[in-house]
């Protein structure tokens, strides 16, 4: 399949994927439909048109070799230090960047977002170019807005979280308000690099539908995940 777009440059993807998850121990290995959670995401980013290596990133023996069995490549072990609860997201990204620093462009794809499709990735990476921006990032459409969200203090009293003078009465007429996803973050290395953020002013937003924005934290995620799939609800 020719690409939309012209290339702006090699695409490396990174999974991070390390072993100590604590809300659902080991999740990224656990199976649901048949495969481990990862290979949702390998399988995936593997089918892009724009990708031009797929590695994995893990301090984890048994992550690291079940990554290679659905055809991962692993070309570095992640230092401990880099895989600890209170390590910064972004800290494996620039040492995956550290080691293989020939790629102008990285693709950081958590496997917490299973649903995530090979269009959403070449969909988000041609955004980015068809721009000529530096970065790119997922989001999806909030089910509660904020305009509808306070801050309640000790004595009671409601505080609005986003200060407007409309009042806004149905659903229908709040704003639309988006979140990150999870899903996608897409960002030229040299640029990443410097500002150590796939989030600034420069970042594009990149829109999926809710139906693929599952970002897998707890065990009610976990559940729905499976429901999905058991069902045959997937795309």
């Amino acid at each position: 399949m020719e690409c939309k777009v012209n290339k702006k440059g090699s695409v490396l993807a990174l999974i991070p994927a390390r072993g100590g998850s604590k809300g659902i121990p080991r999740k990224n290995i656990r199976y649901v439909g048949g495969k481990p959670l990862i290979a949702w995401t390998i399988e995936s980013a593997k089918k892009s048109k724009y990708i031009d290596r797929l590695v994995l990133s893990s301090e984890d023996e048994e992550i690291i070799a079940i990554a290679k069995n659905w055809g991962c490549d692993v070309p570095f072990v992640r230092p401990e230090s880099l895989a600890q609860d209170d390590t910064p997201g972004i800290m494996p990204v620039l040492h995956a960047l550290e080691v293989l620093p020939e790629y102008e462009y990285i693709i950081l794809l958590q496997p917490t977002s299973p649903l995530r499709s090979e269009q959403d990735i070449d969909n988000c990476i041609e955004l980015c170019w068809q721009n000529n921006a530096s970065a790119c990032v997922s989001v999806a459409l909030v089910d509660k807005s904020p305009y509808w969200m306070y801050r309640v203090g000790k004595d009671y009293k409601m505080d609005s979280i986003i200060q407007s003078e409309t009042l806004y009465n149905q659903r229908q007429e709040t704003p639309p308000i988006f979140a990150l996803n999870g899903a996608i973050y897409f960002a030229r290395a040299k640029w990443l690099k410097d500002k150590k953020s796939f989030l600034t002013s420069e970042t594009l937003a990149f829109q999926m539908p809710k139906e693929r924005s599952l970002d897998i934290d707890t065990q009610r995620d976990w559940v729905f995940f499976e429901t999905i799939i058991n069902n045959g609800l997937k795309n």
